[in-house]
């Protein structure tokens, strides 16, 4: 059995130590990484973007236990607004989710001015939700979604600014009403078509009228006119050779045909 010799011990355990040393002291962060550092409990400034976000390397050396790095990510983040429980202004219950987008824009702030900012993001956004929701109706919460997510988005971003923080958009995702009051806007849109059609139907009505007016007043000032109607009709029921057809014939016409003849 080879056993290493006692001088070579010493060696090993230094060697072990610089290698500790190196890799805690240095650092790389990534191109959408920036690094708020620490050094004995103050933020050292001149570590927190390395590079001046150009084409330079992202490397930060550290002081072992002395720096403390806190890697904050600059990409734009999606999250889910748990489902809320809220009141509408017309009092229907509902329950409504929603997805913030947002990124930091000053990592400084996002670590120092407040404890988790994701954290606090996500509770604002809730809190928000469930006070717009609660001053809007129902009806403006179906038709207007675009100013009521423009609303969400310009309150939250107003207190997420303080902590760096930049918020892009929200959308309401999702709508989650009751069964009766889904039954009841069924009835309603039904309803609603209903009255629609019957006043399609009133406004053809009347157009039709109009229009039969306007024909007997030509008929009236030219009685022929009824003459070739009579005869147009007896074209068009000709073309059905598989019924009897008996088609008065006016006096008026067989007076034309006839002549007027009056007894001497």
């Amino acid at each position: 059995m080879n056993i290493l010799p006692f001088a070579v011990i010493p060696t090993l355990f230094v060697i072990i130590v610089l290698l500790y040393i190196l890799t805690s002291a240095v650092k790389v962060l990534r191109e959408y990484e920036r690094a708020v550092v620490f050094r004995l409990g103050r933020l050292s400034k001149a570590l927190i973007n390395p590079g001046g976000g150009g084409n330079g390397p992202g490397l930060i050396l550290l002081i072992p236990i002395i720096d403390k790095m806190v890697k904050v990510t600059l990409r734009t983040v999606a999250m889910d607004v748990p489902s809320q429980d809220t009141i509408t202004k017309d009092n229907v219950s509902l329950k409504v989710n929603a997805v913030i987008y947002f990124r930091v824009m000053d990592p400084e702030r996002a670590v120092v001015a407040v404890e988790d900012y994701l954290f606090a993001t996500s509770q604002i956004a809730q809190t928000t939700l469930r006070s717009v929701l609660g001053q809007s109706e129902l009806d403006e919460l179906l038709s207007e979604r675009d100013k009521i997510n423009q609303k969400l988005q310009r309150i939250i971003d107003e207190h997420t600014e303080p902590w760096g923080i930049k918020v892009s958009a929200v959308e309401v995702k999702f709508i989650d009403l009751p069964q009766e009051m889904q039954r009841a806007m069924a009835k309603q849109a039904e309803a609603e078509r209903e009255k629609r059609a019957k006043i399609i139907h009133a406004e053809g009505e009347l157009l039709a009228s109009e229009k039969l007016a306007q024909a007997a007043r030509v008929i009236a000032s030219e009685p022929v006119t009824i003459q070739l109607r009579y005869l147009q009709t007896l074209t068009e029921i000709g073309t059905e050779k598989n019924s009897t057809i008996i088609f008065p014939i006016p006096i008026d016409m067989l007076r034309a045909i006839v002549g007027d003849k009056k007894p001497a």
